[in-house]
């Protein structure tokens, strides 16, 4: 199914940000080439902006040279998926893709956002804090192994680590700290490895995801043949049912507007356990909300389109 526009340019010129100062910049090119690629053919103007500092003053020179009329946000990680180029969108009053500041620096957050799904009656991974300013030690006080240490603001599995053995954790926290001044470390829950895209406030199909490694890391996400996808999700109607409404709330939970996509683990008793929210899922040729979104018969193009027709929507909203 593809969506309908009555004239290419009703959108003006999309400019499409991509790269970025943060560790995802390789899966971000990849997303934004992808998504500048599959406008151009359906005839759209749309322009590469290579994003390269989260300088303030950089950025709204450049992309008031690029003269866009609104913004298509390939961005991940730090900058794009914190509030930082949303804050500076609104400043020159350029529409954008996706959620608004706030909204993204909580998703981004996992310390954060866990705490208001977990308020909210969500089930997340028990799990500790560690701030690297006063991290002199750490004590598996409450948690089993295995465990999972990540940075608290860092996405693509970047820095995680699942440690089995007690003599791995000093080396897992360094390289969790090496990303981020804060990390967490939770319980590691076995189960079904699940993600819901959420597009205009509805959950498109559960995908699972069975990986070949150990577990969902990098190259898992990111490397052709390491990782089997089934859409939809081999689930009961009533579990999926909740599974995707365990991801709804957690997506409204935050504020989120356009798209997001929640991952979860479901136990072996059937209790999804929410483990994050992406504001700005990957758009590349393995990503998983283009999968979802293509089970619901909503080709590449048509996808991109609807969430630029969102952003328009949302500003007239304001």
């Amino acid at each position: 199914m593809g969506m309908k526009y009555s004239a290419r340019n009703q959108f003006g010129t999309i400019g499409v940000l991509m790269a970025g100062p943060s560790s995802e910049k390789k899966i971000s090119l990849k997303s934004g080439r992808a998504v500048c690629e599959a406008l151009q053919k359906a005839g759209f103007r749309a322009v590469p902006v290579i994003i390269k500092t989260d300088d303030a003053r950089e950025n709204i020179r450049l992309l008031e040279v690029k003269k866009i009329d609104c913004a298509f946000i390939a961005l991940h990680g730090r900058f794009g998926e914190d509030g930082g180029i949303q804050k500076i969108l609104d400043s020159l009053k350029i529409p954008y893709t996706g959620s608004r500041v706030k909204a993204s620096r909580l998703a981004m957050d996992k310390i954060a956002s866990r705490r208001i799904f977990k308020r909210s009656g969500l089930k997340v991974p028990r799990s500790r804090v560690l701030e690297k300013a006063s991290c002199s030690g750490f004590e598996l006080r409450g948690l089993r192994l295995p465990i999972v240490v990540k940075p608290a603001t860092h996405g693509s599995s970047i820095g995680l680590s699942v440690v089995e053995d007690p003599r791995q954790v000093p080396r897992a926290i360094d390289a969790a700290f090496a990303f981020d001044a804060r990390i967490i470390i939770e319980e590691y829950i076995k189960g079904r490895e699940l993600t819901v895209g959420i597009l205009d406030e509805r959950a498109m199909p559960v995908i699972e995801i069975v990986p070949k490694h150990a577990f969902f890391d990098y190259q898992a996400k990111y490397k052709k043949g390491l990782t089997d996808y089934i859409v939809p999700a081999r689930l009961s109607p009533a579990v999926a049912g909740r599974v995707s409404r365990a991801a709804l709330e957690a997506h409204r939970l935050l504020g989120c507007f356009g798209c997001s996509r929640v991952d979860i683990i479901l136990n072996d008793r059937n209790e999804p356990f929410v483990l994050e929210v992406n504001t700005i899922p990957g758009f590349t040729e393995t990503s998983l909300l283009p999968k979802a979104a293509k089970q619901s018969g909503i080709d590449f193009t048509s996808l991109c389109l609807k969430l630029i027709g969102l952003a328009h929507g949302e500003k007239t909203k304001k």
